[in-house]
C-alpha cells in the first residue's frame, strides 16, 4: 500500500519548485494563483530569493506547502494514496493533496498559521534542540525535571531522535542534562522559536478561529495526524487535531509505525528534500521509500 508523506519546515531551499513552474502548465497556473491569494510574489522568493528570505516562517511554510501540494496536483491520476501524513506544516499539505481542503483554503490557513507562529515567537524568545541517542522516556523525564522553565518534547522523529522545545534558559539546562545522561548530541537548532510547545498558545488560539471557519471535507483516504498518530477521516476530528497540533508534539515515529501496521509498505515523499524518507527508514528499514521534488 502507498503512503504519501509531506515534509515540514526546514526542508526549503532556494530554487525549490522552479522546474515545476517552468515545465508544467498546471504548476505554473497554481503558483500564479498562490501569488494572488498571498498578495505577494512568493515564487520570486522561492526561485530567486536568498536563504534568509526563505528562513522567515511566513515565507517558509507557504513555500513548502506550495511545492508539496503542486507536486501532488501535477501527478494527476498517478496520485492514488492509500493513506497520507505530513510532518507539522506538512499535515496541511497532506490534507490539501487528499482533497480535505481546497488549494486556496489550504494556502490561506498555512499563511495564517505562519504569521501567528512568527508573532508568538517574537512575543516570547524561545528555541528548540535536537537530542540524539537517548530513549524517549529519558528525554521526557529530563524535560519534566527542569523547574521554572517550559521544556517539552516537540518532535518524536524516529527512534533515538527527539526534538525538544522551550524557553532559551530551559533548553540550555535540558541540553546539559541530556549530555550528562549519555545523549550522543544535544544541539540547539536555528529556528524562530519553540514550535509544538505551550509557548505557541497565542498562535493556537488565533488559528483555531480560522480553522473553525474553513470548510474541511472527508479526505480521499485516511490521514494519520500528528497529535494522535492515528488514521482519521472525520472532518470535525481533523479540525480539532489541527488546532491542537500547534502546542502538542509531532508523533512522527508512532505515525510511521501505525501506517506500516495499517499496511503501508511504500512511502513516497512529496516536496523539497528527503528528510522524511530518512526518518521512515530509521523506523523500519524494510519499507520502500522514494521522493519527488
Amino acid at each position: 500500500m502507498k503512503a504519501y508523506v509531506f515534509p515540514g519546515q526546514g526542508a526549503q531551499f532556494v530554487g525549490m519548485g522552479k522546474d515545476l513552474y517552468d515545465n508544467n502548465p498546471l504548476a505554473k497556473e497554481l503558483f500564479e494563483k498562490a501569488n494572488e491569494v498571498l498578495g505577494f510574489r512568493i515564487t520570486d522568493l522561492m526561485f530567486d530569493g536568498t536563504d534568509e528570505d526563505l528562513k522567515q516562517t511566513k515565507v517558509t511554510q507557504p513555500a513548502i506547502f506550495l511545492h508539496s501540494v503542486i507536486l501532488a496536483k501535477t501527478l494527476g491520476d498517478e496520485f492514488q494514496p492509500d493513506m497520507v501524513a505530513g510532518h507539522s506544516l506538512g499535515e496541511f499539505s497532506a490534507l490539501t493533496a487528499a482533497g480535505s481542503l481546497s488549494f486556496e483554503d489550504g494556502l490561506s490557513l498555512v499563511y495564517k498559521r505562519a504569521l501567528a507562529m512568527q508573532k508568538a515567537c517574537e512575543a516570547s524568545p524561545s528555541t528548540m534542540a535536537a537530542v540524539l541517542g537517548l530513549p524517549d522516556e529519558k528525554v521526557e523525564e529530563i524535560c519534566a525535571s527542569i523547574s521554572g522553565e517550559v521544556v517539552v518534547p516537540a518532535n518524536y522523529n524516529c527512534p533515538g531522535q527527539i526534538v525538544i522545545s522551550g524557553t532559551n534558559e530551559g533548553i540550555d539546562a535540558a541540553c546539559e542534562k541530556m549530555l550528562a545522561a549519555g545523549a550522543k548530541r544535544a544541539l540547539k537548532l536555528k529556528v524562530g522559536g519553540a514550535f509544538h510547545s505551550p509557548l505557541m498558545e497565542p498562535a493556537r488560539a488565533e488559528l483555531a478561529e480560522a480553522i473553525k471557519n474553513t470548510t474541511i471535507k472527508a479526505p480521499v483516504c485516511p490521514i494519520y495526524q500528528n497529535v494522535t498518530a492515528k488514521p482519521e477521516s472525520n472532518p470535525e476530528v481533523i479540525k480539532t487535531n489541527l488546532v491542537a497540533q500547534l502546542t502538542a508534539p509531532v508523533r512522527w515515529t508512532q505515525t510511521v509505525e501505525n501506517m506500516i501496521a495499517g499496511g503501508a509498505d511504500h512511502f513516497i515523499e512529496l516536496g523539497p528534500g528527503a528528510v522524511l524518507q530518512g526518518l521512515v527508514k530509521k523506523v523500519n528499514k524494510e519499507v520502500q521509500t522514494e521522493g519527488r521534488s
